[in-house]
């Protein structure tokens, strides 16, 4: 009997090694230290371990090395090499931090990256695929990422670079692989999603490219494993004769990929990290984690005015003024005549003493500032964009099932500070603004505005394109935890008349 091939997958990992919550020390069942328990116990000769990218940005600990110690080797990049991987692939947030900061990763990361359709200066980062023999079986394994990095990120971070259509490359590697290699089994990583459902395979999104998976199972024959990430979902089954997997973020998940030659069978399956984390993982890292921790809990300053998120649907409907906060400094720092923010999930706002924690519990990326002009016209496009967040259900405001599936993006509803608007959610999409005014004048479509806001949303991401076209007066490269940590010291105490400018009825 031949016997099994095992792989097993991370993807969304996100900076997270510690099983714990850094908004408030809880206990959860997060973090690569718990992963590799799990990888301990499952591994053996016939497996193969995988990333499937997007694991630079999204701790504390990893913000704190950036800010920090940028120049050394960081935590998650050690982490992965004491688990031992044997490929990687690149996901969109690796790019966050710059070229000199992904590429310090992929040198000290202790596998080779396989992502084939990123090109820096000029070559194909990646090869096309990589052969393996496990369990006297041939293996081809290629990595893909989404194209869509050019639309969110900086494009000083990714200046060398250049991104190749994902479902073209993969349609392309899985034909030279069948030409050359003939394998037993292809494994596609790519860190991109789902577009449509994979049930009934109906769009869930717009079409932009962003994500291609379920076009890679219905068109491209041949991939017998796709490992797909980027969404953050749980998923695990088979469709146009491709077994494919999705895990959770965090380090929450892993994917396990059980492959029996015999009968010619494989099992997908997610496993929880409800385990208890790798001893030796975590004491590696003590002082990294203890540093980080005493950087956190430093207090800025104080506040008099109540910026706590204790509901975030609540915050989001009438707009906690911790929103009015960070638009506030936002306009203060540019001068721009309007200010926008949104409220990302588990955002805790600050309490009384706001510290490093309070900062980086509510502001979880590592996002910049960009000035644009805009009409009023312009304005209203937005603001009608941004107000199809809502919904009525059962006669009550909601949140429109689109924003939560199939991956949560509550960060696409942004509030805008500078103007007085109403959004009437029962009004047909693209006319629910119906009440809009600056400095208590009427915004008609020839105005001009400066607005100030985060460079993905400047980017166009969250398919805002009519942010996207407009012009940018400037930009500003400190990250917007910086902003907020240099406004609260230099104030120490943050006082203000609250600002309740946006109305959201039935």
């Amino acid at each position: 009997m031949t016997d099994r091939i095992r792989i097993l997958a991370t993807s969304d990992v996100h900076g997270y090694i510690y099983p714990h919550s850094y908004a408030d020390g809880s206990s959860k069942d997060i973090g690569l230290a718990k992963i590799k328990s799990l990888v301990n116990i499952l591994r053996d000769e016939n497996t193969l371990v995988l990333d499937n990218g997007d694991v630079l940005e999204g701790s504390p600990l990893m913000y704190h090395h950036f800010v920090k110690t940028p120049d050394d080797v960081s935590p998650i990049t050690r982490a992965m090499a004491d688990l031992n991987y044997d490929y990687i692939n690149v996901g969109n947030h690796d790019f966050n931090y710059g070229e000199e900061a992904l590429m310090m990763h992929l040198q000290n990361v202790g596998a080779p990256c396989i992502t084939s359709n990123f090109f820096y200066h000029g070559k194909p980062f990646g090869p096309n695929y990589v052969i393996r023999q496990v369990a006297g079986k041939k293996i081809a394994i290629f990595g893909i990422v989404t194209q869509y990095i050019p639309n969110w990120e900086k494009k000083s971070h990714i200046k060398h670079m250049r991104f190749v259509d994902a479902y073209l490359s993969a349609e392309a590697t899985v034909k030279l692989i069948k030409r050359l290699e003939n394998p037993d089994y292809i494994i596609c990583m790519y860190h991109g999603g789902f577009e449509r459902d994979l049930v009934n395979g109906r769009l869930t999104e717009e079409e932009t490219g962003e994500n291609e998976g379920y076009k890679i199972l219905r068109n491209i024959r041949g991939i017998d494993v796709m490992i797909s990430g980027h969404q953050h979902r749980t998923e695990a089954g088979k469709l146009y004769d491709t077994y494919y997997t999705q895990t959770a973020a965090n380090g929450a998940e892993l994917a396990c990929i059980d492959i029996y030659p015999d009968n010619n069978t494989i099992e997908p399956r997610i496993l929880k990290a409800d385990i208890d984390a790798d001893p030796d993982m975590l004491k590696l890292f003590e002082k990294d984690e203890a540093t980080c921790q005493a950087w956190l809990d430093q207090t800025l300053g104080t506040t008099n005015v109540d910026l706590r998120v204790t509901d975030e649907f609540d915050a989001r409907l009438h707009k906690s003024q911790v929103i009015t906060f960070l638009n506030k400094v936002q306009q203060e720092k540019t001068g721009a005549d309007l200010s926008s923010n949104a409220l990302f999930l588990g955002a805790t706002g600050f309490g009384k003493d706001i510290t490093m924690r309070d900062l980086v519990s509510t502001y979880v990326y590592p996002n910049t500032t960009v000035v644009k002009k805009i009409t009023g016209k312009i304005l209203r496009e937005y603001l009608e964009k941004t107000a199809e967040f809502w919904m009525i259900h059962n006669e009550h405001i909601v949140v429109n099932p689109s924003y939560d599936w199939p991956k949560p993006q509550h960060y696409n509803y942004d509030m805008v500070d500078g103007i007085e608007y109403t959004i009437k959610v029962s009004n047909s999409v693209g006319h629910r603004i119906t009440s809009l005014t600056y400095q208590g004048n009427d915004v008609t479509d020839d105005m001009e505005f400066t607005i100030v806001m985060n460079n993905y949303r400047a980017a166009g991401g969250g398919n805002y394109n009519m942010i996207k076209e407009a012009p940018t007066v400037s930009t500003d490269l400190s990250s917007m935890v910086e902003l907020l940590a240099n406004y609260i010291q230099e104030h120490k105490v943050i006082d203000f008349e609250p600002v309740n400018n946006i109305t959201v009825i039935k």
